[in-house]
């Protein structure tokens, strides 16, 4: 197995991944839309993509039943 290294398109090809999956929402897991949104939060161009990634976010996490939530957030303090 060989290890390819990392192009300096990677950060650019996962940033427009993820608006690809933001733009079409009602087509995809909470789990893909969760980690697009995470990846906007950290790597959006403006603020203001940053900011609607992270309101996205909230709301997603929102709709989470109660006892999952807690047992995700149990795993990542765990961590």
């Amino acid at each position: 197995m060989t290890i390819q290294p990392r192009s300096s398109a990677w950060p650019a090809d996962r940033v427009a991944e993820a608006r690809a999956v933001i733009a079409d929402v009602a087509h995809h897991s909470d789990l893909l839309i969760r980690l697009a949104c995470d990846v906007l939060v950290q790597h959006g161009e403006t603020s203001a993509e940053r900011a609607d990634a992270q309101r996205l976010l909230v709301v997603v996490d929102a709709r989470r039943p109660v006892r999952r939530a807690q047992r995700e957030d149990q795993g990542r303090a765990a961590r």
